[in-house]
């Protein structure tokens, strides 16, 4: 609608009445530092939290753009929108009273205005004529069936508003169009009515005389009605269920202008106040989960309405917690499961963020909490609850879950997907603890297989971090140099048998992988076929060494000529049917040309020069990245953290001086291995 000019005491109520951490909150993950908030700016690519709240001076600012101003000005930068749109937002939500310049406006924008509040009583009422029917005769069943089989307190009934809808076609129609007079179209904007179709005879109950007929039928009909509200308490939409054996045994309210399920979470209203005071949240699948703890006792617990918790959901609770800590537990099926994981992936750069202190429950027996408390005491949910592992263990466990190990497919399977989620963990700390948990994990209580593994899998996580979220502190010239360096090296390998030690060994002790996928792809089926040959010389049985061996083909394993395929290319070309796609990239180096030639009668000048620059690029890109953390850290507050960050940078750029040397440098040596092609 069409905003006329707003009065200045509305204008100045607003301001006075929206809270800025209330606003900003459900935007921004906010933690407390001191007596104001930080947190990540939403305004440019924060990497470091330099964005401030002040709930004293009711003003945002952030250190590193600039941007700052009060609750109005947040939601305008943020969602481009008008002064006056955002205005009548906040004086909706904070119920402050719209006054316009313009008498003549005035009445046409009180109208449009009052039908979000007629909407509102509506659903109220609707609320209440369900809940008074749950304790008629009609009723009997839903409420037997909330207090014997639920075994629900009547504490809980009405603290929820639990009710009944009637099985009739009109029932509320009648009542809410013919008894209360409300206009059949705000009604049918609520969500609770339908409009009847001509053709359409499946919403019939079967009688000739209804099929066919013009008008609304209820959308609820013989169902057990559970209310759902908004932060303020109001009556927003309905959840029904099936009292027989009717579709979808769930069935809720349609999006209205007051209902939307991806934004709300259901008992957030009861549940806040008990998530403040006891610094948790928790997480449940269906409307009984949470209604089952609440009346045990558990009120700190809401649930997603049926569909993937989202990040707006998310923020809305941590809002509440200061530790940002939420348990989440759905069922211990394989839905239950699914919707886990994508909760989790909704969450995820939050959680290695450190914004968000994310736990797994799952149940041991495999129910849900409602038929859990049925069975045991609410003490053992409680202990469960307080033992729920971080989102990462639960993540870990579920990579290993109903692998056999001792199968090099399903051991690789496991291997790779912890290698990625230990990839993104930006501290160094942390990521330790976690590779020597794995390999513990991945061992099966061999000491000696544990250490090995450990160390691979340390290489594997570092390849993974540097190979992926590293890319963007890649330059197009480190790509060309790399791509170079890279290609000289593999040329070589495939070439000149008698170099591969050297290039093993020259890439072992300087800690260096291929960073360029295709060479990657092209190094992994190397070390495959020449491990398969250590192997059958060795034993005709692979052990579990070999199984780790070809499991992490990345890890430099120093293969001496002799062991070596002598049909080493031979058996890469072979390869090219079976991965067409990959060896296309990589199948010029099966070739060489003159330039490659000139390389080959040089090996060692080249082996030097190509690790030294695939070296010396990756200390540029580790100098680029703490270079950017240091220009985004506040080190008048954490003044360690920004020293720290200075000397990896003085760090790196001591041995790229270092590296520039050793390239300028040729040694009598080299000069005698490199013949002369030029005249005398």
């Amino acid at each position: 609608m069409e905003i006329p000019r707003l009065h200045p005491d509305t204008i100045e109520h607003v301001k006075q009445r929206a809270d800025i951490v209330d606003v900003v909150s459900e935007h921004v993950v906010l933690r407390k530092r001191g007596k104001d908030f930080v947190g990540l700016c939403p305004f440019h690519d924060d990497k470091s939290p330099s964005f401030t709240v002040s709930p004293s001076k009711q003003f945002y600012f952030c250190f590193s753009c600039g941007a700052g101003g009060n609750a109005i000005k947040f939601l305008m930068e943020l969602g481009k929108r008008s002064f006056a749109d955002v205005v009548v937002e906040l004086a909706r939500r904070y119920q402050v009273p719209v006054e316009t310049l313009k008498v003549e406006d005035r009445q046409e924008f009180q109208r449009q205005l009052s039908v979000r509040e007629q909407l509102y009583e509506i659903l109220a009422v609707t609320a209440k004529f369900f809940e008074h029917a749950l304790f008629q005769p009609q009723g009997q069943a839903a409420l037997e069936y909330v207090q014997s089989q639920r075994r629900l307190s009547l504490a809980t009934i009405q603290q929820f508003q639990l009710g009944y809808a009637p099985a009739g076609w009109e029932t509320l129609f009648g009542y809410l169009v013919e008894q209360k007079h409300y206009p059949v179209q705000l009604v049918e904007q609520a969500g609770l009515i339908v409009p009847r179709k001509v053709e359409d005879s499946s919403q019939s109950d079967g009688n000739q005389e209804t099929k066919g007929m013009r008008g609304y039928y209820d959308r609820f009909r013989d169902r057990l009605i559970i209310p759902i509200h908004d932060l303020q308490g109001r009556v927003v939409g309905f959840g029904g269920r099936t009292l027989g054996d009717e579709q979808p045994k769930y069935l809720n309210s349609p999006q209205t202008e007051l209902f939307d399920k991806g934004k709300l979470l259901f008992a957030l209203d009861k549940a806040r106040a008990t998530i403040a005071k006891q610094d948790r949240a928790v997480v449940v699948e269906g409307y009984f989960d949470v209604i089952a703890l609440h009346n045990a006792g558990i009120t700190n617990a809401v649930a997603s309405m049926g569909t993937a918790l989202s990040t707006a959901q998310v923020k809305q609770l941590l809002r509440y917690t200061e530790s940002k800590r939420i348990v989440l537990n759905f069922d211990a099926d394989r839905a239950g499961n699914q919707a886990a994981e994508r909760a989790v992936n909704e969450v995820e750069e939050m959680a290695y963020r450190g914004d968000i202190q994310l736990r797994v429950l799952n149940l041991p027996t495999g129910k849900d909490p409602d038929e859990f408390l049925r069975i045991h005491p609410v003490t053992t949910y409680r202990t469960l609850l307080d033992e729920a592992p971080l989102w990462i263990d639960w993540q870990i466990q579920r990579a290993i879950a109903g692998k056999d190990l001792k199968q090099a497919d399903q051991f690789q399977v496991c291997v790779q997907a912890i290698v990625k989620l230990l990839g993104y963990l930006p501290n160094a700390t942390l990521r330790t603890h976690y590779i020597h948990h794995c390999a513990e994990l991945l061992s099966q209580g061999d000491s000696r297989l544990a250490l090995r593994l450990e160390e691979d899998l340390r290489l594997q996580v570092r390849g993974e971090r540097w190979h992926g979220r590293s890319q963007k502190w890649q330059t197009t010239r480190d790509r060309t140099l790399l791509e170079e360096a890279e290609a000289q090296l593999l040329r070589l390998y495939l070439h000149v048998p008698r170099c591969r030690n050297e290039i093993t060994t020259a890439l072992e002790d300087h800690d260096l992988d291929f960073s360029l996928s295709h060479h990657r792809f092209l190094w992994r089926q190397i070390l495959e076929l020449e491990e398969a040959a250590i192997v059958q010389l060795s034993d005709p049985q692979p052990d579990v060494t070999s199984l780790i061996s070809l499991t992490f083909p990345t890890s430099l394993t120093v293969v001496s000529p002799d062991t070596a395929p002598p049909d080493l290319l031979s058996q890469l070309q072979d390869r090219c049917t079976e991965f067409p796609a990959e060896m296309a990239r990589v199948y010029y180096l099966f070739h060489p040309d003159e330039k490659t030639k000139l390389d080959l009668v040089r090996a060692s000048l080249i082996i030097r020069a190509a690790t030294a620059t695939m070296e010396r690029v990756m200390c540029e890109k580790r100098c680029r990245h703490f270079q950017n953390l240091w220009e985004q850290t506040d080190t008048a507050a954490a003044t360690e953290l920004g020293l720290w960050y200075q000397q990896r940078i003085y760090s790196e750029k001591l041995r790229i001086a270092e590296i520039d040397q050793q390239l300028r440098q040729v040694t009598l040596a080299d000069l005698i291995q490199t013949p002369w092609f030029g005249e005398v």
